[in-house]
This record gives structure tokens, sequence and C-alpha cells, in this order.
């Protein structure tokens, strides 16, 4: 068994905000890639309002796809109760909701004050036992916040204990806009765990200022073993003005085979899906170790 679970978002968080149309086939393709280089859990695309963002249009139709295979345990983002109506029709592993710090970002993001967003989170949960779906609830801007600037650790805390307290299965905290240190994600991120007790917790990061990498090894230093990555980097939020790509996947592998750290994936076959997302991006992807020449990596990494 692996030392640290790995979630790809790439399909969903790296390529939501990107302006050129990715075609379905490519999506699913890409998701292939991810599955042969053994990333099995998988955030697929979100069920949002397709004039706000309009990539994720065909949400419906990659999910029929991908779910044909049955390794796959499939996640999608949803925004609110509307959302988990559309997304129940499929077969999923895992329902992501998504929730903020801050007032603001919630407000700019899904329309919904805090306390209303987790109200609706509170009945979400019920049903989703119901229909076996198992829930993340996850925290975006943590770490700060583009309209609002520092976000203190209790407004992150008081949500954590709220949600738990609600029956999430998972509970994400999220650096949106790649602002956090490693000395601030060691901090707020004991005392989330120490919150969420037997309730597992991700980190979701952003790369804006090249701190990825060393904010991850924050993280797993104080406990946390599930991370949130994107294939070569691609990605961002748009409603999140500056915000750039999410940690490379390839990145953090990398970092932690080299401290012969499990995770279980074949490191080959993770730059070939991260070269297969980059030619997808029109964008400068963030990812640093793909563009290592391969010999090099050779003999070093297992």
């Amino acid at each position: 068994m692996a030392d640290v679970k790995i979630i790809d978002v790439s399909p969903r968080d790296g390529l939501q905000n990107d302006p050129k149309l990715i075609s379905t086939v490519e999506k699913v393709n890409l998701v292939k890639h991810l599955l042969e280089a053994g990333l099995n859990t998988v955030e697929i695309t979100s069920f949002v309002h397709p004039a706000k963002v309009p990539q994720m249009a065909d949400a419906s139709e990659v999910l029929k796809e991908v779910t044909k295979w049955t390794s796959l345990q499939a996640i999608t983002l949803i925004p609110n109760l509307k959302g988990y109506e559309r997304a129940k029709e499929h077969s999923l592993s895992e329902v992501n909701w998504v929730s903020s710090a801050t007032e603001s970002f919630n407000q700019k993001n899904i329309g919904l004050s805090i306390d209303e967003n987790l109200s609706q989170f509170e009945t979400l949960v019920v049903q989703a036992k119901k229909d076996g779906i198992k829930t993340c609830f996850s925290i975006a801007v943590s770490f700060g916040c583009p309209y609002e600037g520092e976000v203190s650790e209790e407004q992150v805390l008081n949500l954590v204990k709220r949600v738990k307290d609600a029956g999430a299965d998972r509970i994400g905290i999220a650096d949106t806009i790649g602002i956090a240190t490693p000395d601030q994600v060691e901090r707020l991120m004991k005392k989330v765990i120490e919150v969420a007790g037997e309730t597992p917790v991700t980190i979701h990061l952003h790369d804006t200022r090249g701190l990825g990498s060393a904010n991850a090894y924050a993280a797993y230093q104080v406990g946390v073993r599930i991370f949130e990555t994107a294939v070569s980097g691609i990605g961002g939020c748009p409603f999140a003005p500056g915000a750039a790509g999410n940690l490379a996947t390839e990145d953090l592998v990398y970092l932690f085979h080299r401290m012969n750290i499990d995770t279980g994936l074949d490191f080959e076959k993770l730059l070939d899906a991260a070269d297969y997302a980059a030619s997808l991006s029109s964008k400068n992807p963030l990812g640093r170790i793909r563009h290592v020449e391969r010999k090099q990596t050779k003999g070093i990494l297992a």
C-alpha cells in the first residue's frame, strides 16, 4: 500500500479556465493517461452552469465515457444541490462540494453565503449517503483571499468543525491563489488534522509563487497523506484573479520518490500524462520536472 494518496484534478481544475475549448475526446484521453500512470482517483469534471465555466459543459458526456473503466474512482465537483442532481446520475465514488473560507470569495465563486452553502451541504450529506456516494467539503482560499486578503486560521477551523459534524467523508483545504508559505501550511494543517479527527484531510495546492512542493512537504510533515495536484501544473480558478496553475503531480511524485515515500505511481507514464496535458493547454504549464530529460532521471527513480 502506498504511503500517500494523490488525487489528480487536471481534467477539472487543470482545464476549467483554459480559453481554448478542449474536446470531450481529449478530456477522456487525459483520464486514460492518468489511469495508465496509476492515478485511479481523479477529479473528472464539474457540474456548474455552462455560462460561467464553458469548458465543463460536456461534464455528462465525459463521465459517461470514463466511468466505463472499472478501476477509476471518479470524483466530480459540485457547487450546489442542483449540481448534485445532475452528478448522481453517473457512477461516482465521491462528489467534491466547494465552499470558501471568506464570504467575498464564496459569493464570487458560487453566489451563496457561507451559511447558505453549509446548509445545502448538510442536506447533500443525507442524500449522498442514501445514494452511496461519498462527500468531500473543500474550503477554497484557506491561506489567503484575492478579495479579503489574509484569512484567519479561526475562519478555516470553524468551517472544518462544522463540516466534520455535518458528516463529510473528507475535508479539503485549498491554497487557491498559491499564497501559502511552508510555515503557514504547517501551523494550519496541524490544527485542521486535530479538529478533523478521524475524517481524512486533503491539501490542494497551487504553484503560483513556486512554493507548491515546499508547502506539500510541510503538510506531509504534520500528517497530511492525501494531496490534490494536476499533471504538468495546468489550471487555475476562473474566479481568483492572478491565480496560476496547480502543483504539478509529477513534481510532487518526484519529490516523494526521491525521499523513498511510496506513491504507487509509475513515474515514466506520469511524465507521458503530463506531456499530454501540456499539449492540451493553451497556457504555459508550471510543472518543472517534465522538462528535465528523462535520461537524467532513469536509474534515480524506481
